[in-house]
């Protein structure tokens, strides 16, 4: 049962489900909306989608665009950006694994 507290306490999404609209996403990623769709359109990112097609972008798809500009402003090229993330995510799930792994004989 909800108590008065309940109520006061805002409803955060889960980083990887899209609340922001385009126009908002580009403003937090400092980037321009047709970037965000160039981008879209090299795979290098997927945002979510409503029943109307409608882009929504999530935490996690901010942060990959924070890192998208931040690797175009020191000069990688759009194939250089889509290679540098595919071997980040790549060593993140490396990474995880190595944990599950290391839990398993800990």
């Amino acid at each position: 049962m909800p108590t008065s507290n309940d109520a006061r306490t805002p409803h955060v999404p889960a980083p990887d489900h899209g609340v922001y609209g385009i126009s908002v996403a580009a403003g937090l990623a400092g980037a321009s909306v047709q970037s965000l769709r160039l981008y879209e359109r090299h795979g290098l990112l997927s945002p979510a989608r409503t029943e109307g097609g409608t882009r929504r972008y999530s935490a996690d798809d901010v942060a990959r665009l924070q890192r998208i500009t931040a690797l175009i402003a020191r000069g990688v090229n759009l194939a250089g950006v889509a290679l540098v993330l595919e071997l980040e995510d790549e060593n993140a799930t490396l990474r995880e694994a190595n944990a599950q792994l290391r839990a398993q004989f800990e």
